[in-house]
This record gives C-alpha cells, structure tokens and sequence, in this order.
C-alpha cells in the first residue's frame, strides 16, 4: 500500500503528468509486487517562485516521497529506484539526474487501514519482505 507523493514545476501537459503517475506505478508493481489496484498517488505542482533548485537541474526535476510499509531489502529497494528513473525516463522523458526518490518507512503500527486497524494487524495478499 505505498502512497506516492509527487512534487514538480506547474506548467506541464495532462499527457506529461498521466505518463509519469502511469510509469511510477508500473514500477512499484513490477518491482514491489503491490496488485495493480493498489493505487493511491498525489501530484503537486508548485509555481516557480515555490520551487527552487540549482542548476544543473531542469524545469523537469521530479521529487518522489514513497510511504511505504516496511520490510524490503536493500536490493529491492535499489530495483525499484532503477526502475522508476527508467520508466520515467522513457515516458515522460525525464532525465535520470532530474529525478529525487526517498522512501519512507514508518513501522506497521503507525498505519491506521481498512477501518482504523493498525496495519500490523492485518494479513496481506502480497509479501512485503521482498
């Protein structure tokens, strides 16, 4: 159940921002192995005068915040860094160095789901030691 939180520059097309929802999601089911359903993605688009950075990055530069439960190794972790960088890359076309991830992991107890249960207690339909 990982929840996607999306920052970039305002100005870009509806196409621009489908594709980069659509290839973030890909990534997390590819390589998460979350079910394609599990879908919950904010974008914000801050105004320039909002959003500062210095060269050399571009009026592209994506920053990604990923809540997620945690459990997952290192190497998936890594996995789904590359994957993300490489499908946005393709599509919407975003350049590797324009592209800021950082996963949070808060523990299972400190999530409130399905009805206000703490997430430690439910049992999943997917692994999420992986």
């Amino acid at each position: 159940m990982p929840l996607v939180k999306i920052e970039i520059l305002k100005g870009k097309t509806a196409a621009y921002k489908k594709a980069l929802l659509d290839s973030i999601h890909s990534a997390l089911v590819q390589v998460l192995k979350i079910p394609e359903n599990d879908r919950i993605q904010r974008l914000y688009e801050l105004e320039s005068s909002h959003f500062e950075f210095s060269s050399p990055k571009t009026s592209q530069l994506t920053l990604l915040e990923i809540t997620l439960f945690p459990g997952r190794k290192r190497e998936t972790k890594k996995n789904l860094y590359e994957s993300i960088v490489q499908n946005l890359g393709k599509n919407p076309g975003i350049q590797p160095d324009d592209i800021f991830i950082i996963l949070l992991e808060p523990p299972l107890e400190n999530w409130g789901i399905r009805g206000g249960k703490p997430a430690d207690e439910i049992q999943f339909s997917y692994k999420i030691d992986l």
